[in-house]
């Protein structure tokens, strides 16, 4: 990418991800940068806006970078192809520019137990019936009831009350769970061993134009989708949060971006950004 800018060439770095994105030199998500998923009205970048200025830019990129591509859906690779033959007015793939695309195809975590993950992703681990694998006992914990989870806490956050203000200590800790039932678990039981006062911050519980009332506030309080808070979000000072939205990459504010509450108001929080180039900020 360097040898190629260094040369007077455009290339444009792309991630799937905002944290990614804010680590590659001048990077922009994908979705940002080729409008993903495609709006197919006239004020899109296909059609009669063939003409306009990010048409007109992406016709000298000389390479795309795309990382992180394995984990986004094969539609949005399919959309920027046909986009790019549009813009192009190329039939070849990807209208005949040069896209390179990286990733980590094992997406192991950087954790103690590396080895044995990897392991699996390469199906030479011992399994038992219905591909299932035994967790070595160094890495487990033993149920024994709701106080193996208190024990599992205690584990990944020890002393937690004391390091309220410790950005090191917050960047350092995570315990990944698969169902969104279990992270609101987990949040409570942890936001509850910080000493400052609690906070709950309600969602928007109504829907535009629903003039008949189709749409319960029960319901609408109860769904909990992946890329948004649950309906009370619990927030304490010095709880840790994580950004659910690319507000401004630029000055580090991206979806996945880790962050520190500083101070809690009637509509604005006041937070510390922990991780990438706006740490501290």
């Amino acid at each position: 990418m360097e040898s190629l800018r260094s040369r007077g060439e455009i290339v444009l770095a792309t991630a799937s991800s905002g944290i990614t994105a804010t680590l590659l030199p001048g990077g922009r998500t994908v979705h940002s940068r080729f409008k993903i998923p495609i709006d197919i009205r006239p004020s899109s970048i296909c059609g009669i806006q063939k003409q306009k200025d990010l048409a007109n830019l992406i016709r000298v990129y000389a390479a795309i970078i795309w990382d992180e591509e394995p984990i986004k859906n094969k539609n949005c690779l399919e959309a920027l192809d046909r986009s790019l033959q549009d813009i192009c007015s190329n039939s070849d793939p990807f209208g005949g520019k040069v896209l390179i695309m990286g990733g980590d195809f094992h997406k192991v975590l950087p954790v103690e137990f590396a080895e044995f993950l990897i392991h699996i992703s390469d199906s030479v681990e011992p399994t038992k019936p219905d591909d299932m694998v035994r967790l070595p006992s160094h890495i487990a914990i033993t149920w024994e009831g709701e106080h193996s989870i208190q024990v599992l806490i205690q584990h990944i956050f020890p002393n937690l009350e004391l390091h309220g203000w410790d950005a090191s200590y917050m960047i350092q800790r995570d315990i990944l769970t698969p169902t969104n039932d279990d992270v609101q678990k987990l949040n409570y039981m942890i936001i509850d061993q910080f000493p400052e006062e609690e906070h709950n911050l309600l969602s928007f519980d109504e829907v535009e134009g629903d003039n008949h009332n189709l749409y319960q506030q029960e319901f609408l309080n109860s769904i909990a989708q992946g890329s948004f808070p649950p309906h009370i979000l619990k927030i304490k000072k010095r709880a840790p949060l994580m950004l659910l939205r690319n507000l401004d990459p630029r000055y580090g504010l991206c979806n996945g971006t880790q962050l520190l509450c500083r101070g809690l108001f009637m509509n604005i929080s006041d937070v510390e950004i922990l991780t990438g180039y706006c740490a501290g900020k």
